[in-house]
């Protein structure tokens, strides 16, 4: 089947508290969105690549790869005013018939072995989800006080939810003709409002989001680590 990636970096980045958009900052001497997209492409080479953007900074973006020798075949599409209507934008540029992954921009640092692992079960199970189990006691706790508001919550039943989301693409695209909801914060989400079931697969510690400092400072940490293996 054909494969399709819907890249998700339409963000402003405001927790990051940078110039410019997290997406854009430099990694390892690259732009994170550049990083990210280039791990799926050693994965899967002959990738069709769509990228999903602030529509003001669509112009500078391709600059950035004019100007840094990207020279990645990208399909670029404006962003919505959620993470739901950005991907459903990115969705009308793939057609049915294919497998489509939806990932975050600033996720760069997945695996290849990952990525194609969750493709191959996606093609199999029509869907494939990274999790990764929750290691620390979880506390149920009011926000505006930090005062218990229940009983510790049962950590082994709690996992994280990663992407990329990889799912049949005429499944994916008939989920977000839904009306939408709050409770919309991932794809997965939308698929089971929708009736769907979802593959779940145990993903990978280090395919961390990159939304704050500390975050850029622990991928830097990590990419280190690995040249020097």
């Amino acid at each position: 089947m054909k494969k399709y990636l819907v890249v998700t970096a339409g963000g402003s980045g405001t927790r990051m508290g940078a110039s410019c958009p997290k997406q854009f900052l430099e990694l390892d001497g690259k732009a994170i969105l550049q990083l990210t997209i280039e791990s799926f492409l050693q994965a899967v080479p002959d990738l069709n690549v769509v990228v999903v953007l602030p529509q003001n900074h669509i112009d500078g973006w391709k600059q950035y790869c004019y100007d840094h020798h990207f020279d990645c075949r990208q399909t670029l599409v404006a962003g919505g005013i959620t993470r739901y209507h950005s991907v459903k934008n990115g969705l009308d540029r793939v057609p049915d018939g294919c497998l489509a992954a939806v990932h975050d921009g600033v996720r760069p640092l997945l695996s290849p072995e990952l990525i194609r692992s969750l493709f191959e079960t996606a093609e199999s199970k029509g869907s494939a989800v990274p999790v990764t189990p929750c290691v620390e006691t979880m506390k149920v706790l009011d926000p505006s006080t930090m005062e218990p508001t229940g009983a510790s919550v049962d950590r082994s039943v709690l996992f994280g939810v990663q992407t990329p989301q990889i799912f049949l693409s005429e499944k994916l695209k008939a989920a977000f003709l839904q009306p939408f909801s709050t409770s919309f914060t991932d794809e997965s989400s939308v698929m089971e409002a929708f009736g769907m079931k979802v593959s779940y697969v145990l993903g990978e510690r280090t395919n961390l989001k990159i939304t704050t400092p500390e975050d850029l400072e622990l991928a830097r940490a990590i990419l280190a680590s690995r040249r020097s293996r």
